[in-house]
């Protein structure tokens, strides 16, 4: 594998060249972002289900609950009204909803920790595909902070961001593909 080919795993993991290339809700949150990461999968959903999904990151990160969860488990039944949105609520605990349409997509931005995280913006888009299921994409745009953490974010966060996102995409994949195989 070619260097550049091993940026675009990390950069771009699961996603294709059109999903790379597409505007996102996140896009106008961040505008002077200087790193952009995409995360992609199918899901044997429907997205309306997906998305009911992706409102549970409202309660938790469902990625690696010991690192990010305070060590409790991120829930595996859907918790009832969460899927009742406004801007503002708190997701995963630093992020805040800054913008979402039902069905289709979440767009959430960083409210805690920017000296140092910086300012991070994701919008997870669930989109039908043609002859069932769904696809998921996240789009995680980052301006890493002034001073001392600024290398390791602008660095370290892609390679970070594919091991913590891939795993939260896969588990809310996994979720939502036995909640619609149960009906």
């Amino acid at each position: 594998m070619s260097d550049n080919e091993k940026v675009a795993a990390v950069s771009g993991w699961g996603s294709t060249s059109g999903e790379r290339a597409a505007a996102y809700p996140c896009d106008s949150v961040v505008p002077d972002a200087v790193k952009s990461v995409y995360r992609a999968l199918d899901v044997n959903a429907p997205a309306a289900v997906v998305w009911r999904w992706l409102c549970q990151l409202r309660v938790a990160p469902y990625s690696y609950d010991i690192l990010d969860n305070l060590g409790r488990r991120s829930p595996r039944t859907l918790t009832p009204g969460l899927d009742q949105l406004a801007p503002g609520q708190t997701f995963m605990m630093i992020y805040e909803l800054v913008d979402f349409e039902p069905d289709q997509h979440i767009t959430v931005a960083t409210k805690r920790f920017p000296w140092m995280i910086g300012r991070q913006v994701i919008t997870y888009q669930v989109t039908g595909r043609p002859g069932g299921g769904s696809r998921l994409v996240a789009k995680r745009r980052i301006r890493p902070p002034k001073g001392p953490f600024w290398p390791m974010v602008r660095f370290n966060l892609p390679v970070i961001d594919l091991i913590m996102t891939r795993k939260q995409l896969r588990t809310l994949k996994r979720l939502a593909e036995r909640q619609a195989a149960n009906g």
